[in-house]
């Protein structure tokens, strides 16, 4: 009779170990209060960026003189582009220019989330590609680590404001320069991830298998680094929202003919003082937002992190 050898015992019981481990945590994730919070805010953010066509009561391009400065609640009539004159109450009142100001934020989540996310997403890419190569290829770990720390040494919003001046203003150059920045601590943070997984005896195996570099890098060193990328893209999602506000506020970010929390807010701070709900109704909702995007950072970090899942 035939009898399974004992190897495959082994690996089967590696993979259920496996399974488990995965199953645990995505039990501590769902009981996690501070991801059930953070993620239930974004997620209400994110349906309303894409209901936002609905939501937003009239376009929040549309001028209108005669509905200048108007303060929360109080109506007026706005003349629409094919010429009709509608009556129409502003929620959350109106701009200098007659622009209601609560289609204006409805419509600015769009842009904000997006420029979050792709930000978060095109500093993890690059910033993982070289964390891998400065951990694992030793000979170029002191060059590549190097320029990374002259590009931490300068400030990031001095980065991304030289970067939009370099180039016109429009989603993808504020996406790239509020990247760019970054790429050094998400490079810093998988480098020594590297170092210490490298040592790993699964490692030291599949090398003395003659094991492709790339393939020890994809297969067995990157899996082991995503609970920490996750936790970090998150900080960088919120960072890139609020830098995004920032670079708008100054007048360097995204042109005004596209609504965005930065530029409403930046449009209403001459006025502030006589009518602050220019400035107050966005940077709640920016405000918000950015909490949001940190509890639910912190929670994953409680939950994904061995050691803080053990306080859980």
């Amino acid at each position: 009779m035939d009898h399974a050898p004992p190897a495959d015992k082994d690996s089967l019981s590696v993979e259920a170990a496996s399974v488990m481990r995965y199953e645990s945590a995505w039990q501590r994730v769902r009981r996690n209060w501070s991801v059930r919070i953070g993620g239930t805010v974004l997620l209400v953010l994110v349906l309303v960026a894409l209901a936002a066509p609905w939501l937003g009561t009239v376009d929040p391009t549309l001028f209108d003189a005669g509905s200048r400065d108007l303060r929360p609640g109080q109506s007026g009539e706005i003349t629409t582009l094919d010429g009709d004159t509608l009556k129409h109450t502003f929620l959350m009142g109106s701009d200098s220019f007659g622009r209601d100001i609560y289609s204006r934020v409805v419509f600015g989540a769009r842009v904000s989330l997006v420029v979050g996310l792709a930000a978060a997403v095109l500093s993890l890419v690059f910033g993982i590609a070289f964390g891998l190569l400065a951990g694992y290829l030793r000979w170029l770990d002191g060059v590549l680590m190097r320029f990374m720390d002259g590009l931490m040494s300068i400030p990031a919003i001095l980065i991304a404001i030289a970067l939009v001046a370099l180039w016109r203003g429009s989603p993808l150059t504020v996406i790239v320069a509020i990247a760019v920045p970054e790429i050094p601590r998400v490079t810093r943070l998988v480098r020594s991830l590297v170092l210490s997984i490298r040592e790993e005896p699964y490692v030291e195996a599949a090398i003395s298998l003659g094991t492709p570099a790339w393939k020890i890098m994809l297969s067995h060193i990157l899996p082991n680094c995503i609970a920490p990328l996750v936790v970090q893209g998150t900080y960088i999602c919120g960072a890139a929202i609020l830098v995004e506000a920032i670079l708008s506020f100054l007048g360097v970010g995204l042109p005004p003919d596209i609504p965005t929390w930065g530029n409403i807010m930046a449009e209403g701070r001459v006025q502030f003082v006589e009518y602050p709900h220019n400035v107050f109704f966005p940077g709640v909702v920016l405000a918000v937002t950015v909490l949001a995007v940190n509890i639910l950072g912190d929670g994953l970090r409680d939950t994904l992190d061995p050691k803080m899942a053990k306080r859980v």
